[in-house]
């Protein structure tokens, strides 16, 4: 499987302490593709470097053979989802998933069809002329998702985006973005520190701490053949103890 992007030995530092270490690491067409990993491990820096909201001290984003490293957010052909939804409170959800086709200046006839499609496929059609603060938290996360999804980007990052959500919604959400990714073959690049939503969801998962790469692998990989000690406590156990939890509750 040929690889979109390919990151090599990827260097950030915010002042004298070391975010990122030499990070190298690639993902492949059409792959979902997880950053795990504790807060403050560098996962969201990396993220930011990948869309180019942060910029490297040293080192290279290639995407499709292409280097991106300092190029411009908008001309990366990446979506990104955030925690925060960040939609137009006096807009409905038609409008604010048309808002970045209107901006590209497509024809009306376009962006209806494009739209109302994105719109059943997250889901929204009976929600399609309401306004952000009409809608539930997770309704909100999925004009979001098909806001980003509508401009068809050939990759699409999330950074954390079900971390404010019940539980019961990020399942929803969960089965919502793999379906969707399926659907049409995206690559995607999944930021949590959450390990159960990672090997849910996930191809591949790169688990990180402390700037560094511990251990990229498939889940089942992971799992069996953690590479470190951290990523046996941190990935392994913890899978563990919630599995325990959860027989425990049900007894």
């Amino acid at each position: 499987m040929e690889s979109i992007v390919k990151v090599e030995s990827l260097l950030k530092k915010f002042g004298n302490k070391v975010v990122l270490n030499s990070v190298s690491f690639d993902i492949k067409q059409g792959e979902f593709f997880s950053i795990l990993g504790p807060s403050g491990c560098g996962k969201t820096t990396l993220l930011r470097c990948l869309i180019g909201i942060e910029r490297p001290e040293s080192g290279s984003i290639a995407k499709n053979g292409v280097d991106i490293t300092n190029a411009n957010p908008k001309d990366r052909g990446m979506g990104i989802v955030f925690q925060n939804y960040a939609l137009f409170p006096n807009m409905t959800v038609y409008q604010n998933i048309a808002y970045a086709l209107k901006a590209r200046k497509l024809d009306k006839e376009t962006i209806d069809r494009k739209v109302r499609q994105i719109i059943d496929d997250v889901g929204l059609s009976d929600h399609i002329n309401k306004k952000p603060r009409q809608l539930s938290g997770g309704q909100q996360q999925r004009v979001a998702i098909a806001r980003t999804l509508v401009l068809r980007p050939d990759l699409v990052l999330f950074d954390e985006p079900m971390s404010a959500l019940d539980s019961d919604i990020r399942m929803q959400l969960r089965a919502l973005i793999k379906q969707v990714q399926q659907k049409r073959g995206i690559s995607m690049v999944y930021i949590t520190h959450d390990q159960e939503e990672a090997f849910s969801l996930s191809d591949r998962i790169m688990v990180m701490n402390n700037g560094n790469i511990l251990q990229i692998g498939t889940p089942k990989e992971i799992y069996n053949h953690p590479a470190t000690d951290f990523v046996k406590s941190f990935v392994v156990n913890n899978l563990n103890e919630k599995v325990r939890l959860i027989k425990e509750s049900i007894q």
